[in-house]
């Protein structure tokens, strides 16, 4: 018999960690949380207030059946090993765990390692702990916030809204979607233009005249430096630098999700699956193991022990000279450093060596990961950089060109980065101080507003600004498109009415506490519980006393909005007629409803495009709250699937996306295939 029971969250995790260990354990998983809170007490929240904000904590649903299984095999055992994932979600499942199996503190211990190899999980054996309550106080703080301002205010959105939720990260996450919509909206594009000289083997920008920045904002302005221009330059100066060009760090959660948006087309709840994956184990041929560290992280810190086998690693293949130094965070503020940046397991384990065991999804961001904690070691690549001025008539013309000297850490990671060679010809080198130009070319171009979030530059916003954790980055991303307040079209996030509408409510009556200060100082307080040098109840008190206020006075003083009268009665019953919302947009309908069912027929022909590729649903032609056409389905807001171009119906023979139609241009809606 097993003198040991050891506790994981995942199930996937039970048989390689048993394997690991031997005999003398049985491993086991809680299936993640076992309790949550209540729905009881004042306004369902599950907490009272009154008395420090007390938690009533209940089973969650279907998970009886797992604790009693824990309690039975608890009983059989000298010693309990708490394992939960090493963050402070997991120290509250630990704690959690301890008090539903009551384990005295000399029943059991916590054990945390960061990755699921062989190595790293005896060593934690090695190292147990007791559970740490500044992070469960930390987690509970957390939880309870949420609890709050989700049940309050979510409870006033449905009651004076169209919406259904609003809650602490959320909500300012839509809020910047918004922002820059309506930043968009009142953008006035301004005309430039642009002049070109074109040589056999390079071409030069005009940049300066006389020496000092030069702006041509028309036509007529543009002419007129055409026709101080003759087609015979001046070199004036040659400029040639070595620069080094940096390898990044190791992934965090946040970089990583934004890479794998950019470079792989995966959206953030896509990639932290397939990283939980990773994370949890793959099976090999001769073992089960996990391949990635912990996918959960803000930090970028390598252990001693991959730093050292890495530049062996990199010694034997690729020489001494590609040898780097360790990048050191420059960002302290909001750092959890508890573990390690996202890193392989074993860099001897190539994504080559796996790729029969993965499946293409898993092997694309295994790649990603590996060869970006590769390069975060390897030496610095050296460019020269030319920089040539050429002089007409007292008009200055740029032209640049850059040369890998030496590829240092490009040698592994060049298909993440963007270094082909500019190659200008040796013009230091001319006898003659003259170049003849083939022709001078004017463009107008104009200035583009703000470009719409996609998801990864969302959540490069949300980490900037210090909103939200690495754990709620894609839940987040995943409420606001659930929820029908964005629309992701070609990949951008697009707020929809009710998502305006509900950004405007919650300013009016909350702009104190629904803004991007308040929201990171509130993160910056959870981590002060954490080190344990901030009182828990000390900030929900804060907190509550000023939140609950302004929830009273909304409930007050936001109207609960009417539906839209049309201005005409009901043929049926002479009630008002109001628009209403349905599965194929607005309609006309009886006010009356459900007494009076009267509907008016569609004063608009609904066109139906193609079918729709994500459902048996129709991408039919709408109109934004602008009056700008767009395509989406009709089965919305089950289905999000929505175009700014007209699809065709056909794939992209590259990628598999919807092909789009603009001005006779068909294009991949995804990636850079045009026809």
């Amino acid at each position: 018999m097993p003198k040991n029971l050891v506790i994981v969250e995942s199930p996937s995790k039970t048989k390689p960690i048993e394997k690991y260990l031997g005999s003398d354990y049985k491993v086991l998983s809680s299936k993640g949380h076992v309790r949550d809170l209540s729905t009881r007490g004042k306004y369902g929240l599950g907490v009272d207030v009154e008395n420090d904000f007390k938690p009533d904590y209940v089973t969650m649903k279907g998970k009886k059946s797992v604790i009693d299984e824990l309690k039975k095999e608890a009983k059989k055992v000298s010693h309990v090993y708490l394992a939960t994932d090493p963050d402070r979600e997991g120290e509250a499942i630990s704690w959690h765990l301890q008090n539903v199996l009551e384990l005295s503190d000399n029943d059991y211990d916590r054990v945390v390692f960061n990755e699921i190899t062989k190595g790293a999980v005896t060593d934690a054996f090695n190292h147990s702990r007791k559970i740490d309550k500044n992070l469960v106080n930390s987690q509970e703080t957390r939880r309870i916030l949420d609890r709050i301002i989700g049940f309050r205010l979510s409870k006033l959105i449905q009651s004076k809204t169209d919406g259904t939720s609003a809650g602490r990260v959320q909500s300012v996450a839509l809020k910047l979607i918004v922002d820059r919509e309506r930043e968009i909206g009142a953008f006035n594009p301004e005309e430039y233009w642009t002049i070109e000289a074109i040589f056999p083997e390079f071409s030069a920008e005009l940049f300066n005249y006389n020496h000092k920045d030069f702006k041509i904002s028309n036509e007529i302005e543009a002419n007129e430096v055409l026709k101080n221009l003759k087609n015979v330059f001046e070199i004036e100066s040659v400029d040639k630098k070595n620069k080094q060009k940096q390898s990044k760090p190791p992934y965090t959660t946040s970089t990583m999700q934004q890479d794998a948006s950019n470079k792989l087309g995966f959206n953030a709840k896509k990639t932290m699956q397939i990283a939980q994956k990773l994370y949890e184990g793959i099976e090999l041929e001769d073992e089960t193991v996990g391949l990635i560290t912990y996918m959960r992280t803000d930090s970028i810190r390598l252990s001693n022990d991959f730093i050292g086998t890495t530049y062996k690693f990199i010694e034997a293949k690729y020489g001494k000279q590609y040898i780097g130094s360790v990048k050191v965070s420059k960002k302290t503020e909001n750092v959890q450093d508890a573990h390690e940046g996202i890193r392989p397991t074993n860099i001897n384990r190539t994504p080559e060596s796996v790729k029969r065991f993965l499946s293409n999804d898993e092997y694309k961001l295994y790649r990603l990961i590996y060869y970006r904690a590769l390069a975060s070691l390897m030496a610095s690549a050296t460019t020269i950089n030319t920089t040539v001025i050429l002089d007409n008539n007292n008009y200055q013309f740029k032209a640049t060109g850059q040369i890998i000297d030496f590829d240092g850490y490009l040698k592994v990671y060049k298909d993440y980065e963007d270094t082909k060679d500019k190659v200008l010809p040796p013009i230091d080198e001319y006898k003659s101080k003259v170049l003849v130009s083939q022709e001078i070319n004017k463009e107008q171009h104009f200035t583009n507003p703000p470009a719409r979030y996609t998801e990864a530059k969302l959540i490069k916003e949300m980490e900037e600004l210090g909103i939200g954790r690495p754990s709620t980055y894609a839940t987040t991303m995943d409420i606001i498109k659930k929820r029908g307040y964005a629309n992701l079209i070609e990949k951008k996030f697009v707020p929809t009415d009710i998502g305006f509408e509900i950004t405007d409510k919650l300013q009016e009556f909350f702009s104190h506490l629904i803004n991007v200060e308040y929201t990171a100082n509130m993160e910056n307080d959870l981590d002060k519980i954490a080190d344990g040098n901030e009182d828990f109840v000390k900030v929900l008190r804060e907190f509550y006393d000023e939140f609950e206020p302004s929830v009273k006075n909304a409930f007050d003083a936001m109207p609960k909005k009417e539906a839209e009268k049309t201005g005409e009665d009901c043929p049926e019953c002479g009630s008002p007629l109001v628009i209403r919302k349905g599965k194929y947009g607005e309609f006309t309908a009886c006010s009356n409803y459900p007494k009076c069912k009267y509907i008016k027929a569609s004063e608009r022909e609904v066109v139906e495009v193609c079918d729709c590729p994500k459902c048996d649903g129709k991408i039919i032609e709408k109109k934004s709250k602008r009056g700008k056409v767009f395509y989406g389905c009709n089965n919305y807001p089950k289905c999000k699937e929505a175009y700014w171009d007209k699809p065709t119906g056909d794939k992209c023979p590259e990628c598999g996306s919807m092909l789009t139609s603009k001005k006779d241009t068909i294009k991949c809606s995804s990636c850079n295939y045009v026809k």
